[in-house]
């Protein structure tokens, strides 16, 4: 598998806990919107009438604007985006923040510059994950196919689009408790891990 993604050359990656330390309390979010705990935050608004979502919506964006200044960067993150951006990689951003926001925390954690601004999608320019819309968007964009793809992130929902797109997925997260081993080609614990894994 490592030969493998040293040849990849177009690199999507989640945000929140992926090129982000994770910061953003869910359940509190969740309590202020009035939700069940532990619900799918996105898939239970839309699950609302249309009045009800626009007022859901624009208090979760007051939420991640909130959350967006307060990001720091993963572990490694600057690194190896800069060294992926060296080789002459395309990188891309599929979250479930809105893309604004997305872009605000790209800057924050200073990698924005090694992102074209329209490789950054979020929950309103492709169907939240794990629909793999988002992904098909940018193979399209890049003129690339799935198997010269690789999809990275933290969550469950990161590694199952990456499934139903046909890409190669890679989870980083620490957390023994935290895996999906069925959905998961590559896991490491860090982005830095990631990085001197793939150093010839």
């Amino acid at each position: 598998m490592i030969e493998y993604l040293r040849e990849i050359d177009y690199w999507i990656f989640d945000l929140d806990g992926t090129l982000t330390q994770p910061v953003h309390d869910f359940e509190r979010i969740r309590a202020e919107l009035g939700l069940p705990a532990g619900c799918d935050i996105l898939a239970t608004i839309a699950a609302h009438s249309k009045a009800e979502q626009q007022l859901l919506n624009r208090q979760l964006d007051e939420w991640e604007y909130f959350y967006a200044d307060m990001v720091q960067p993963a572990v490694g993150v600057n690194a190896f985006l800069t060294w992926l951006g060296e080789r002459g990689c395309c990188l891309g951003i599929l979250t479930r923040n809105k893309r604004d926001v997305a872009l605000r925390c790209l800057d924050v954690i200073g990698v924005g510059s090694l992102f074209d601004p329209a490789a950054v999608l979020g929950r309103d320019d492709a169907l939240a994950k794990p629909n793999p819309q988002g992904i098909h968007l940018l193979l399209d964009q890049w003129q690339a196919n799935s198997d010269q793809a690789v999809m990275v992130g933290d969550f469950r929902f990161d590694l199952e689009v990456g499934r139903a797109a046909g890409v190669a997925t890679i989870h980083v997260d620490h957390r023994a408790d935290r895996a999906w081993p069925k959905l998961t080609d590559l896991k490491v614990d860090t982005l830095a891990e990631l990085h001197q894994l793939l150093i010839p």
